[in-house]
């Protein structure tokens, strides 16, 4: 199922989105929701982010292909930071530079979207806590990070976690293409296979002193190819059987 969340008439909704229909939820589909028996086209609604998660669980230089783009060494446990739920935006609203001379760059990532409340899971039951999968586009200002040596402004700006355009539970994440284009030129390309540190490890790591609870997310890194933004630009993160979100910088 494609779950999503949508403005229509200047109300938000919950729905579920089959084909180009949506049917409305009467709730919130991560806790639990019936469809109301309303339902509209695809095109008469305006798409939000999926999902406000309550967190954002980070995962740094977790692929690969980047790794080795960087000559950096296989990293012995996963490097996590969290962005705050005021960054999140969704498909085609602005990623919004904080300053001209910055060093901002895009980052393509596969979001797992939190089920149920997980404290202390091991890898082997983890997979029964997540609810879902989504594109993120982790953005980060690198500028930032040579100034303050730790990551929190850097990642955590508002606006730099557009999430969307759908959670849904109908793909396979360990082997999922996963692209990202710049002005519709592709700068990333690479399957999640490519994670150094897979789905279950990454929750049994981040629940052992993290509690997750319904609705957060963990962003699983990006593959190489990363790149800067600049005012102007339209950058697009799709990932096989999700969709793509797309959103103008400004």
């Amino acid at each position: 199922m494609k779950y999503i969340r949508y403005r229509s008439e200047g109300k938000g909704y919950f729905g579920e989105l089959e084909e180009d229909v949506v049917y409305e939820l009467d709730g919130d589909y991560i806790h639990g929701a019936e469809r109301t028996g309303r339902s509209m086209a695809r095109g008469e609604v305006e798409l939000l982010a999926p999902y406000i998660p309550g967190k954002i669980i980070g995962v740094g230089a977790n692929y690969k292909s980047f790794l080795d783009s960087k000559k950096r060494e296989y990293p012995v446990r996963p490097r996590i930071f969290q962005k705050p739920r005021t960054a999140v935006i969704g498909p085609g609203e602005a990623i919004r530079l904080p300053d001209p001379s910055h060093a901002v760059s895009y980052e393509g990532e596969l979001a797992v979207v939190i089920g149920k409340r997980c404290s202390k899971v091991k890898s082997q039951e983890a997979m029964d806590y997540v609810f879902g999968y989504s594109c993120i586009n982790d953005i980060t200002d690198k500028t930032m990070f040579e100034e303050d040596v730790i990551w929190a402004r850097g990642k955590g700006c508002d606006t730099f976690a557009p999430i969307g355009p759908v959670v849904t539970d109908e793909i396979d994440p360990e082997d999922a293409m996963l692209e990202t284009r710049l002005n519709g030129k592709v700068v990333q390309h690479m399957s999640t296979a490519d994670m150094h540190f897979h789905i279950p490890a990454l929750i049994q790591f981040i629940s052992a002193y993290i509690t997750l609870e319904p609705g957060d997310i963990i962003a699983t890194g990006t593959p190489a190819g990363t790149g800067f933004l600049h005012p102007g630009d339209i950058v697009e993160v799709s990932i096989e059987g999700i969709g793509s979100i797309s959103d103008p910088v400004v």
